[in-house]
């Protein structure tokens, strides 16, 4: 045996993963698993368990129904795979959804179901982004979106998008920065980490820059049935059939393990799409789709309107609790489960303030490094997809520490 192969056979990496940065939310949770599993968090000690308002996860599991729609799957032996663009009957139904919800009419010929909202947008970038070409987002975004872009060869152009904005792109500053090598835009509404939307004249406004250059406007609506603002809550799809929108079961159905979303494509594209999901995925969960038909039954969509307006109830208690603790929110959140405050008036940035609450107050927060670069390190997410329970106790814990002197 050679004594050197181990040394001489190291792993090499592609480039690309060094163009990726640590997912820093997943890394703050393990920091709060760590402390948490200390004595300090052990009741049977005398501490407090963490409390964990850092991930975008609602309390609220699968609706019943679609529970037991998974159950029957699984009974029936419905476990194969299915096309490569999703069920024919799970395709209608979300075309069936689109019309009730939004008077939409959309051909179940456009809709591609994914492996979640993660695969459909991977599935855009690989198809429409080519190596150098830049995609422009907002700043602060969701960290991941700005990888696919990366993961496909194409560089995330992170705009800085402030309060005045709504932590929004405007159709101004894509007009600004649009260049020789821009390809598109890469919106979210509402928006992770700060649940604010893109206001419908604004959006019109952006998508009529973007088709005025020949580029593709991306839109990701997996909060947009959880808004509470009817005048911001509008799909960008009636803007025409060139917008490409990304949607999800995860959030507003809480199926956020059973991995599975879809995608509403102009239909140029759609046989494009299918070519790249056959190889890359095959197909999504096929019990998640049969189970997924039961989203749509009325005693469903009632369960799933129940729990937002939970969620607005706990967004309506929370911002002024945070408010009073000198943690102010710069722009009410409309939609999703975040809210997005400033920490300046208590710590040097929020990376120290998040870490420092879950040392003293044993409270679970996102610090804004992963979110982008402006203003970011000012700012940290709250999750409000725990209960109302859990927020309260929080809230007493942070009013506690903040008051206290500093150890």
């Amino acid at each position: 045996m050679n004594p050197n192969a181990a040394s001489a056979t190291p792993w090499r990496l592609a480039r690309r993963v060094d163009q990726i940065e640590p997912f820093w939310v997943m890394e703050c949770a393990k920091a709060a698993d760590r402390i948490a599993a200390s004595p300090a968090c052990d009741p049977a000690r005398g501490g407090e368990p963490m409390l964990y308002l850092n991930i975008g996860e609602p309390d609220f599991t699968a609706p019943p129904l679609v529970v037991d729609a998974a159950r029957q799957a699984l009974a029936d032996g419905r476990t194969q795979y299915t096309p490569a663009i999703g069920t024919p009957a799970l395709r209608t139904a979300i075309s069936h959804w689109y019309g009730q919800r939004w008077g939409l009419d959309i051909d179940p010929a456009r809709i591609v179901v994914t492996a979640g909202a993660s695969a459909a947008l991977q599935l855009l970038c690989t198809a429409l982004v080519e190596p150098g070409e830049e995609i422009l987002m907002p700043d602060p975004s969701y960290p991941c979106n700005r990888h696919f872009v990366t993961a496909a060869g194409g560089t995330p152009r992170l705009l800085p998008s402030g309060a005045a904005q709504r932590f929004q792109l405007d159709a101004a500053s894509v007009a600004a920065a649009w260049g020789p090598a821009t390809r598109g835009v890469m919106l979210a509404s509402p928006s992770n980490p700060t649940g604010t939307s893109i206001a419908p004249d604004e959006l019109a406004r952006i998508v009529d820059v973007v088709r005025a250059r020949g580029g593709v406007t991306i839109v990701d609506e997996i909060y947009l049935a959880l808004g509470y603002d009817q005048a911001l809550g509008r799909s960008a799809l009636s803007l025409g059939e060139d917008v490409l929108v990304v949607n999800s079961f995860s959030k507003y159905f809480g199926m956020t393990g059973w991995r599975l979303g879809w995608l509403v494509l102009p239909p140029a594209l759609v046989a494009p799409v299918e070519k790249l999901a056959q190889n890359l995925y095959i197909c999504a969960s096929a019990l998640a789709q049969h189970a997924a038909l039961a989203c749509f039954e009325p005693a469903t969509l009632a369960e799933c309107e129940r729990r937002r307006a939970e969620f607005r109830a706990r967004r309506d208690w929370l911002v002024p609790q945070l408010e009073a603790l000198g943690l102010p929110v710069p722009v009410m959140p409309d939609g999703a489960f975040y809210v997005w405050f400033d920490t300046r008036a208590h710590a040097a940035s929020s990376w120290d303030f998040c870490f420092d609450m879950m040392e003293r107050a044993h409270v679970a927060l996102t610090p804004g490094r992963d979110f982008g670069h402006a203003e970011t390190g000012h700012h940290a997410r709250l999750s409000f997809a725990s209960s109302m329970d859990v927020l309260q106790a929080a809230i007493q814990r942070l009013a506690r520490t903040l008051r206290a002197p500093q150890p």
